[in-house]
């Protein structure tokens, strides 16, 4: 869904190898869907000198090795959410793809859907007024204890897993970097986050709020929503408008609804891949956002007083 499907729909752009711990399960996924070569390692894949580029979608806690090997080997990354398990290997990430010439982008896939370009420009139009203050909520129902989601030592949790959406739409809708007020958590006993909730507020800008699950009394909850000082807007499912959303605007005009159409998110992204690689433009969620990301995900820890 997020990479083979879309490479079909977006030109110049071919997976053309795919590597795994288990060969034969590489094999298998390879055979599924078409890819003509299977590597027996993540090394032997990185050494393709046919492969421009690499998608790392391993667990968090090895974005930053593979990616970095990847980047030293002279490929371009798209590295899955979130960058890294902490600032600070995103700010090593960050710097080796400095080095190396190439472009470390972070696949938030919801921002390359014609519906956050859409929230951006009610902003700027003034529709709602001034910012007051901004809510995102991103609880999903993940009941398997053994998901590697639930694992400390992969960096796993729902802040990191869901919650660092919720954090990437208030940054990327304000455009400014939050300060984090107070957080609180529900904690597992392998001291993984089930539930997160945390209040922000941006310098010069309005207060802000998210919660994210893996586990909560929300089965589902997929929300953003804006208060300014002349109306507000609400949007259902802003991480994948392709499956479904609503966008409802209410101001002293009246309230309406609106659905952005447009290509899927994961196929949007793919082509702002290709366009940061192959033209040079910069994607919004580039090493450097990454980053800032990062840096607000480990203030919300420390201030929920993450378990050593």
């Amino acid at each position: 869904m997020a990479l083979v499907r879309p490479a079909r729909s977006v030109p110049d752009v071919h997976i053309d190898a795919v590597a795994a711990r288990d060969p034969a399960r590489a094999r298998a996924f390879a055979q599924k869907h078409g890819i003509p070569r299977v590597h027996e390692s993540y090394d032997a894949l990185l050494s393709d000198p046919e492969l421009d580029a690499v998608y790392n979608p391993l667990p968090n806690s090895l974005h930053a090795a593979w990616t970095i090997r990847a980047l030293e080997a002279g490929k371009h990354v798209l590295c899955e959410k979130p960058i890294a398990a902490t600032a600070a290997e995103a700010e090593t990430m960050a710097a080796a793809a400095g080095r190396a010439g190439r472009v470390l982008m972070e696949a938030f896939h919801y921002r390359y859907h014609p519906l956050f370009a859409r929230l951006l420009a009610i902003v700027d139009a003034g529709e709602i007024g001034e910012l007051r203050h901004v809510e995102s909520h991103f609880c999903i129902p993940m009941l398997s204890p053994r998901d590697i989601r639930y694992r400390r030592d992969l960096a796993g949790g729902a802040l990191m897993d869901v919650g660092c959406y919720t954090i990437s739409m208030l940054r990327h809708l304000v455009r400014r970097e939050p300060e984090v007020i107070r957080a609180r958590a529900r904690w597992t006993r392998g001291g993984v986050d089930r539930f997160m909730e945390a209040h922000l507020r941006f310098p010069g800008g309005p207060t802000a709020r998210f919660t994210c699950a893996l586990l909560s009394s929300w089965p589902v909850r997929i929300t953003l929503r804006a208060e300014g000082s002349a109306g507000a807007f609400s949007v259902l499912n802003p991480i994948a408008p392709q499956l479904f959303h609503r966008l409802r605007v209410t101001t002293s005009a009246g309230a309406r609804t609106e659905r952005v159409r447009g290509p899927g998110s994961y196929t949007a992204q793919l082509s702002a891949f290709l366009a940061a690689v192959r033209d040079g433009a910069k994607p919004p969620t580039d090493a450097a956002d990454g980053v800032r990301n990062m840096r607000t995900i480990d203030a919300v820890y420390a201030a929920a007083g993450r378990p050593g």
